[in-house]
């Protein structure tokens, strides 16, 4: 069936399974709507398929104040694009293009700026600004719906450095000022509260439970803690609480002590920790072809692969399971918080105290007398130093292979740990530590012991989601997975 004959069916339908995968264009009002917009559907020859709000905007259609394009879950970012656009929406996220331009992006993932304007045109129907022009200003209108923060700090918060130039991209987006968007939805600005909420929409069905758990047996004590079915944790100077609204088909977050040009960071980052854009129904498509992964799935659409807030605390993390339980590695981490980690102000949630140890201070611990093996040690503080002279990066612009080769070059990490980061610090969907002893074990079942070199050829047919299939299989075995 043609992609427009589904996308017709699906907008006909208001199938929510389809929300965030497309956007329509309505010709007769000039706007654009998610395909689960109430109004009366428009007649098909007054519509136009996109395939993100951004191509939408792109063609001069405005953003619907009736279904709030803002609030549909995460295009996906993964499915039917090349690496090179995956990556590139990632960078974009962290605010690659608020001061580089697109020649330094594509400078930083390896093409010509040409090419990277044509691969985004060809995948996402919009150019590198339009998309980041477009995350910016849904990120402002989700605040103006749903905090009292003013405006000023609005725009900052969105990427813009004068209040001004907000207003006008705004009103050319919207049609309208922001304030009197504010007046429209019923937010009438009070004086902002010390912690801001904000929702952040996921794809369901989404398995709260599971990720929670996941966290709650590998939380860094003093740094995070899960809690009558809420996440906590610090990140620099403030902390983040994250719990499931599934009403509302959102998680969310609540934000202390973080400064407002830093709030679109730490929401992008959230929503890399909870992978709350994963494409979960192309994802179990692949799975359930193979009979092992169909049986673990179960009743389940798909599981999540957890991130990470600091991809050098997940490192270091990744070193202390080497060989031993995830409840022994979860002590060590804790041990060396307490002796090297930064202490946050008091009144800190759930018991939080210490902001994870930095690349600088680990480079010259000495942390044999936390009960570190002197190899494990030492390797600790080769990555520390590798992280601080710059010849360990986890730029998400880079090739997760050449990522991969940087850190087997120190001596004390192997490709288990290589493949292990990559899964949660890059969010490279395709990583996958064959050698896993619970991988081996899950796979093998109740028949003879697989090989790491059998696993590897049985998943050649999962990719490119092989790191959802060992997320997969290690929660058949729990306590297993680093």
């Amino acid at each position: 069936m043609p992609p427009n004959a589904v996308y017709e069916r699906a907008r006909l339908a208001r199938d929510a399974r389809f929300d965030g995968q497309f956007f329509v264009g309505v010709k007769s009002t000039g706007i654009y709507c998610r395909p689960i917009c109430p109004a009366n559907p428009p007649k098909p020859e007054n519509v136009e398929y996109y395939p993100s709000a951004a191509a939408a905007g792109e063609a001069g259609f405005r953003p619907c104040l009736r279904c709030r394009p803002e609030c549909a879950p995460g295009t996906p970012a993964w499915h039917g694009t090349s690496t090179t656009v995956r990556r590139g929406l990632r960078l974009i996220a962290n605010g690659a293009l608020d001061d580089g331009s697109v020649e330094d992006l594509a400078e930083r993932l390896g093409v010509t700026s040409r090419h990277l304007r044509r691969l985004f045109t060809r995948h996402l129907g919009a150019s590198p600004l339009a998309v980041a022009h477009t995350q910016r200003l849904h990120f402002a209108k989700r605040l103006i719906d749903q905090t009292q923060l003013p405006m000023r700090d609005i725009a900052v918060a969105a990427g813009y450095r004068s209040t001004r130039r907000f207003n006008d991209a705004f009103r050319t987006t919207y049609g309208r000022a922001p304030r009197e968007l504010r007046r429209h939805v019923g937010n009438v600005a009070a004086k902002p509260s010390a912690t801001l909420a904000i929702d952040l929409p996921y794809r369901t069905p989404f398995d709260w439970t599971a990720l929670l758990g996941f966290f709650a047996a590998r939380a860094v004590p003093g740094v995070e803690a899960v809690s009558d079915g809420v996440y906590h944790r610090t990140v620099g100077t403030g902390t983040i609480v994250v719990c499931d609204c599934p009403d509302a088909r959102a998680l969310r977050l609540s934000v202390a002590g973080v400064g407002t040009p830093d709030l679109f960071a730490v929401v992008q980052k959230v929503r890399e920790i909870f992978d709350l854009d994963a494409p979960v129904g192309e994802i179990r498509k692949v799975l359930v072809r193979d009979p092992m992964l169909k049986r673990a799935l179960g009743r389940r659409a798909v599981v999540r692969v957890p991130g990470t807030w600091d991809p050098f605390e997940l490192s270091v993390r990744a070193i202390l399971g080497q060989q031993v339980s995830v409840k022994a590695a979860t002590t060590l981490a804790g041990r060396i918080v307490e002796r090297y980690g930064s202490p946050v102000a008091a009144g800190a949630p759930a018991n939080l105290t210490h902001v994870f140890p930095g690349a600088d201070t680990l480079a010259r611990a000495r942390l044999e007398g936390l009960g570190l093996t002197t190899a494990r040690a030492a390797t600790i503080r080769r990555l520390a130093k590798a992280v601080v002279d710059g010849d360990v990066s986890f730029d998400a612009a880079q090739d997760p292979a050449g990522f991969r080769a940087s850190l087997t070059a120190l001596h004390g990490i192997g490709e288990w740990t290589a493949q292990y980061v990559a899964m949660r610090a890059l969010k490279h969907p395709d990583a996958f530590p064959a050698s896993d002893l619970g991988l081996l074990k899950a796979a093998s079942g109740d028949g003879a012991r697989v090989t790491p070199k059998a696993l590897e050829a049985r998943a050649e047919a999962w990719r490119p989601w092989r790191a959802y299939a060992a997320l997969l299989l290690w929660n058949t075995l729990p306590g297993s997975g680093g």
